[in-house]
């Protein structure tokens, strides 16, 4: 059995053992309960269906599996990896998810110094834990379960200051996360992977390869995050009309990109066979395509159309962008996240500023200062008070014309991916560090350095079994 990285037994635990102290007391000194879960807002007058708890939790226990469940078992699709995929998901999640809600309350949820903390918070933090999770499929299998944690520990901050930024500043239009969480999670992965560049890999590795048993398992994590991805753009959108639409959304386009993903496999596949790369994978892209703009009025045709698209734009994207990536740019994307959450994402993007341009009151009713708040008139004008006899409560806005919340847009997208690479970059030269203790290249993508593994782990398929065409699914994408 190959022992740990020298220093590994003594860092790792050194680590978690810091992080958990400086967590606890940060929690201690600044985290609080909500309204909806502290005891003394409760009186005789209070109605516990009314609580937040309900409208809250069937989003976060769906998110949950996908984090847990969808992600982890998705990554598990190396033959010699399986672990490594699955547990160190596991665990940058949890440390992800707790260190999130610090991060994201300090720049957004705290009141008086106070994070006031309920069921939201938790959603929110997932939606910065899958973003971790993303970029961590760009250096799946090169990296130890240190330097996982020192990536999640530096890019929640840097997402978080991101997340203040655009939505309280710029002010854009953002439910399903598209730009917040598939555009930012990809290009500071991508950044994290030029800074560790490992020439020797740039050929492909003899154990970065895929599995019976190992595809299998990651065909049920792409079951799981397709069945649950409703609920992952449905949650942070408006109660009511705009959720639901969010979910309908999502289902068209995931039903989308799956039906084009068989089709276009068989298709580009010179024997005419499916490659179960695209079954795991592009399958999923409707998720990523609808997200910008998920929760308007773009009809249903036009959901399922994004669906197609974002499947397309990812197939091509791995067949041809990413060895081209690997060999001109430095960039070895490990699990193809540029193409299911780039190129699908900006294909979301896109369609979400068209979906701002076209929005009207014909199209929307006064709900469309509901759905797109920065349109709505500014506090003391005229026309806020004849909409609130129409939308009662309705909030003041900044009077913004749609092509000028389009413009925001489009510079939220810019900033958002300049800060990614810029951010991932730097991130990646940390994690370089010796004291992290990163595999050598012949003991990447596999278990033995990390986990005690059982007598018969590397027994289903023996390596010099391997065949080239095996090893053609060296690179999978990830969500």
């Amino acid at each position: 059995m190959k022992p740990p990285p020298p220093g590994l037994r003594v860092r790792l635990p050194a680590f978690v053992c810091v992080a958990q102290v400086a967590v606890v007391a940060s929690y201690a000194a600044f985290v609080t309960y909500d309204e909806h879960a502290d005891a003394r807002f409760q009186t005789n007058a209070t109605v516990a269906a009314d609580n937040a708890l309900y409208a809250d939790y069937p989003a976060f226990a769906h998110i949950q599996v996908m984090i847990f469940l969808g992600f982890g078992c998705l990554l598990a699709f190396f033959r010699l990896y399986g672990f490594g995929g699955m547990v160190f998901n596991f665990l940058t999640a949890a440390f992800t998810i707790q260190w999130a809600v610090l991060a994201q309350g300090y720049f957004r949820f705290s009141r008086g110094g106070v994070i006031r903390l309920g069921v939201i918070n938790l959603v929110n933090a997932e939606f910065a834990c899958a973003a971790v999770l993303i970029s961590c499929g760009a250096v799946l299998g090169r990296t130890g379960p240190l330097q996982l944690l020192v990536l999640a520990l530096l890019e929640v901050p840097v997402l978080a200051c991101t997340e203040w930024a655009v939505l309280e500043h710029l002010r854009i239009h953002d439910a399903g996360g598209s730009i917040l969480v598939h555009l930012f999670a990809c290009y500071f992965g991508l950044g994290v992977s030029f800074a560790l560049y490992r020439p020797g890999l740039n050929d492909g590795h003899p154990k970065a390869t895929a599995g019976y048993r190992a595809d299998i398992l990651s065909a049920m994590g792409t079951l799981f995050l397709w069945v649950f991805w409703p609920s992952f753009n449905a949650a942070l959108a408006l109660k009511g009309d705009d959720q639901h639409r969010a979910v309908l959304h999502t289902f068209l386009g995931l039903s989308g990109s799956t039906l084009a993903a068989f089709a276009l496999s068989a298709a580009l596949n010179r024997d005419g066979k499916i490659s179960m790369v695209d079954v795991q994978n592009a399958t999923l892209a409707g998720g990523v395509a609808v997200g910008a703009s998920v929760d308007m009025m773009i009809s249903p045709a036009a959901a399922y159309a994004l669906g197609v698209a974002g499947c397309a734009v990812c197939m091509l994207g791995f067949r041809y962008l990413t060895p081209f990536l690997a060999r001109r740019c430095r960039i070895q994307d490990q699990c193809g996240i540029h193409n299911l959450h780039g190129l699908a994402g900006l294909v979301s993007c896109a369609a979400g500023i068209c979906g701002i341009l076209m929005a009207d009151e014909e199209t929307y009713g006064p709900s469309l200062y509901e759905t797109f708040a920065h349109m709505a008139p500014p506090e003391g004008d005229p026309r806020l008070r004849e909409l609130r006899v129409l939308v009662p409560g309705l909030k003041p806005g900044l009077g913004r014309s749609a092509r000028e919340q389009a413009l925001y847009q489009v510079a939220a997208v810019v900033a958002v991916v300049g800060v990614a690479a810029v951010g991932g970059v730097l991130t990646g030269f940390v994690l370089k560090l010796p004291q992290l203790a990163a595999p050598p290249d012949e003991l990447c993508f596999d278990d033995r350095l990390f986990f005690e593994v059982p007598p018969d782990y590397d027994s289903a398929v023996p390596l010099a079994d391997v065949t080239p065409e095996d090893s053609a699914a060296d690179e999978h994408l990830v969500m």
